[in-house]
Parts: C-alpha cells; structure tokens; sequence
C-alpha cells in the first residue's frame, strides 16, 4: 500500500470555499413578520424619545425593542416563553455591559468583559436553540453599552427602559397570536408537506434529507405547541402523512400533499387526513427529558471568547474608538464548523463594506434632523430582517448604516471617521476572529458523530424490537418511530458539521450510510405493519 494512503485518524485540512458563499437564497415564506415586528417595537419608543429631546437614551430602549426579532417560527405557547427568556438575557447583557463600564474606564478590562458575555451568549443561545438572529444581536448590545459613558446611579434607570421595551417587544411578538393562532404550526406543518411532495416525485434526488428534517422541524414544532388541541391533532395527522410518503414515495400523491400545504398557508380551516389516528405515541415524546448539549458546545464558547478578546486587543492597538466594533465582528463569525465560520466571515467583510458606502450615501439625508434619523433607522431596520434571510451578507448591507446611525443618537460624528473605523474594526474582526477558529480545535466532533450514530443504532433496534412484538403498549411504536426519525436528522446534521471542521480525523462514512440507510428502511418498516394493522395514518 503505498504511504500517501491516509490513515483514518490523520487530521485533513479541508479546502476553504468561495463559490455560492455570496449567492442569494429564497426569500423566508414569512420574512415581512420579523420585518414588520422589529419596527413596530422600534418605533414607538424612539419616537417617543424624539418627541421628549431624548435620542441619547435610544440605545437602551433599541436594547428591548430589537427581542421583537426572535422566536418567530415558534408556536405562540413556546413563543411566550422563548421571548421572555431573550428579553431577561438581553437586559442581564446590558446590565453586565453598564456596570462594568461604571465601574472602570480600562478599555483592555472592557473588551475582556466583553468577550466573556459574549461567549455565554453565544453558549446559551446554542444550547437552547433559539434560532436567528441568535447571540449577534444581544452581543451588540452589550458590547456596545461598555464603552457609553456611564455612572453607576444611572444603571437603574437605564435598565428600566431597556425592561419596558423589552415588555413591549414581547407584546408585538405575540400580538399574531391573536388573529392566526396555530400559524408557526400550520406553516412548519406546509413546509414537511411540500419536502415531502418534492422527494416523492424525485426519491432519487437530494430531497431526501431536506424532507426528513422538515418532517422532524414539523414535529418538534407540534411537540412544543402545548395542550393538544383538536387544531394540533388534525396537523398530527398530517405530518404523518409527509412521513408516508417518505416511506413509500412510489404511493404518495405529491399533488394532494401541496394541496394540503396550500390550505394551511391561507386562511381555510385545517384540512383532515384520511383514517383517523390517536397519535398516542405523542404523548410519551411530550415526558421525555431533553438531551444536554452543553458538552459539546465547550470549543465554539473558547472560540468565542479567544477571539472576540483577541479582535479588541487589536482594535485597541490600531487606535480605533470603538473596539466593541471588532469584537461584534468575530463574535458574529462562530458556525458550527471551521468551514461555515470562513463563509459567515466572508459575507460579513463583503456586507460590511458595501454598508459603509450606502451609509456615505445617506448620511446626508439622516443628517437633516433628528427625525430623518430616526426614519433612516426604521428603514434600516426593516431592510435588514427582510433581506437578511436571502444571504447573510444581504442583511449586513442594511445593518452596518443602521449600526453607525444609531451613534448620531448621542451626537453628531464625523462621516469620514466613523466609516473609517468601522472598516479597520470589520476586517480585523473578521481576520482575528477566523484566525482563533482554527487555531481553537474542535477534535469533539468526530466523538459527536460517533455518539449520534450510536443514538441511531439504539433508536433503531428499539424500533426493529417493536416491530416483531405482536401486541405493543399502545403509542410505543409511534414514539419509537419519532425517536429513531429525531435521531436521524440528528446524525445528518452532525455529520455535516464535523466535515466542515480542520484538523479532524477522517470520518466513518461508511458506517454512517449503512445506519441511515437501516435506519430509513426501519422506519418504512413502521409505515408497513400500520397499514397491514388496519391503522392507516
């Protein structure tokens, strides 16, 4: 065998891409509510300053008014409280951010601090998987509340108006509820349809994971909606029918499957599915404790917290005034893997850069008066969360002018300089922060796929035990068949970031498509015996 043959455990450096990084996306199904929201929670607050001569204080009530941006895609029981966790993370972000800057006028203290909350945000937002715009938004935030000028006495207050726009936030965020309130079920639930529909036209194709995770996205959705309603029941039933025709795509009907995802997208009531079913299984998945993630989240919070510090440091030595800038930069940058972290970092450079010359072009206009300014960073806002989801560097076009008008809040800066800065701080940011991403290794990611394919052939022989029982507790095999779904997504999506990472051993791809494939023949498997069992789903 000749020595150029890899060893199995040899790290590989994997090849950095450029091709399709910049390249625009669908728009999200609902980009105009985050859109939207984020507008109505800014607004009112900021007018209300305008009115009262009080824009220095914008940043704080921006601090409660931006959690409008989260937890859209949640159902409105799981909503409630996902958003009342973000509004209390955001103001203990604040509250770390003005104490400290309270307390000590250190700037190397102050990015330090900052880079530690930063690492927490970024540890708790992953771990609890709150989704976009994650950390980014509260480690703005914060990081920028360390460099305002700051007493201790004014704290308290301060605080206050970041906590009532917070409240306010929340009200805009739930507010939907009122006039749709199953729409993230019914719409999570249209999605796992039209994947469906796709893979069954085409099981050939690279539909396949994209429809079992979009099935699994529908159920996880369902699973934290709350009491189960005749509404919810009636969804059930319909994400089991995506699973049939990912069973048996030669039997499914692609063209009812769209029908019926059109009907949850408008305004009619749910459509029912064919053969009831009680779904029993459901309710066991309801009391199973949740997997802890924490482990696995150790090198990403090193990573964040090396190079947030070490892009302040830098910023700080190149004289630039606003170091929070560089640190936002890095922080920004942490995907799961090595691989997305230099995607995101190229579409934030490129983002950022074009920024700056749209904000050159309209700071004139914002500079009008106070009221221009507050409307430019209405319009920013609302840019922003629409564009944002077509391609990260997109959004950054809006958000970077949106960033340094929100500065004009204080008092009139300099054009030249702050466009000047703010480039140093995005391209140090940028290269800091991708330098400690790989110098940070991530050597667990490969224990991680091997611990999900294990949880794969565990769910799976469960399910295969079932499967020769005769008479099963009731809503044992609905569940098992859920648990071995879940845990496939679960091996696709590891897999898929431990080959983004450096400097890790090769991966056991053989291993891994034999438990999928034994494991999607399994759960055909399950479709099978409830047909033959008289319990169509």
């Amino acid at each position: 065998m000749s020595s150029a043959t890899p060893h199995p455990d040899t790290p590989r450096v994997r090849r950095l891409p450029l091709a399709g990084v910049l390249r625009l996306g669908r728009p999200s199904d609902i980009w105009f509510k985050p859109a939207l929201s984020v507008v109505v929670a800014v607004a009112p607050p900021n007018l209300t300053l305008l009115a009262l001569g009080r824009l220095d204080l914008a940043m704080y009530t921006m601090a409660g008014s931006l959690c409008a941006l989260y937890a859209h895609n949640r159902p409105y029981a799981a909503r409630a409280r996902a958003l009342a966790w973000v509004v209390l993370g955001m103001v203990a972000g604040l509250a770390a951010g003005l104490v400290a800057a309270s307390l000590t006028g250190s700037a190397v203290v102050l990015v330090t601090v900052g880079a530690l909350v930063a690492a927490a945000q970024k540890t708790l937002c992953d771990a609890t998987r709150i989704g976009p715009p994650g950390h980014v938004v509260l480690t703005f935030i914060s990081s920028a509340s360390l460099f305002a000028p700051q007493a201790l006495a004014q704290v308290p207050g301060h605080l206050a108006l970041a906590l009532a726009t917070g409240a306010w936030a929340w009200l805009v965020g739930m507010a939907p509820g009122l006039f749709r309130p199953h729409g993230p079920e019914r719409r999570a639930t249209a999605r796992a349809l039209d994947a469906a529909a796709a893979y069954a036209e085409n099981p050939r194709s690279r539909a396949s994971g994209t429809a079992h995770a979009a099935v699994q996205a529908a159920w996880q959705t369902l699973l934290s909606a709350g009491a189960r309603s005749g509404t919810r029941r009636a969804l059930e039933r319909l994400v089991v029918r995506a699973e049939v025709a990912l069973a048996a795509p030669a039997d499914a009907d692609p063209d009812r499957l769209r029908a019926w995802a059109r009907e949850l997208r408008g305004t009619a009531p749910v459509p029912q599915a064919p053969d009831d079913d009680e779904l029993l299984g459901v309710e066991i998945e309801l009391a199973a404790p949740a997997h802890p993630v924490w482990r696995m989240l150790a090198p990403i919070a090193v990573r964040t917290a090396l190079g947030c510090a070490l892009a302040g440091y830098a910023s700080l030595a190149l004289g630039v005034g606003r170091p929070y800038w560089a640190l936002v930069t890095a922080a920004s940058l942490y995907q799961a893997n090595v691989t997305l972290t230099w995607s995101r970092g190229v579409q934030r450079v490129v983002g950022n850069l074009v920024g700056v010359l749209v904000f050159a072009a309209v700071v004139p206009l914002a500079h009008l008066g106070p009221a221009a300014l507050v409307l430019c960073c209405l319009a920013f806002n609302f840019g922003a969360e629409a564009l944002i989801a077509r391609n990260y560097w997109l959004g950054s076009v809006c958000v970077t002018p949106m960033a340094l008008l929100i500065t004009e809040f204080a008092g009139h800066q300099e054009p030249g300089r702050l466009i000047t800065e703010r480039v140093m701080d995005t391209l140090v940011g940028a290269l800091v922060g991708f330098v400690a991403a790989v110098a940070v290794t991530n050597r667990r990611a490969g224990d991680r796929v091997e611990q999900s394919l294990a949880a794969v052939e565990r769910a799976r022989e469960d399910t295969a035990r079932l499967l020769t029982e005769p008479h099963p507790a009731p809503g044992a095999l609905d569940s098992a068949r859920r648990a071995l779904a879940t845990a496939l997504v679960d091996l696709r999506a590891t897999v898929e970031a431990a080959s983004g990472e450096w400097w890790q051993r090769a991966l056991p791809q053989e291993r891994v498509v034999r438990a999928e494939q034994a494991g999607h023949r399994t759960l055909a498997a399950t479709i099978r015996q409830r047909r033959t069992e008289g319990v169509r789903p």
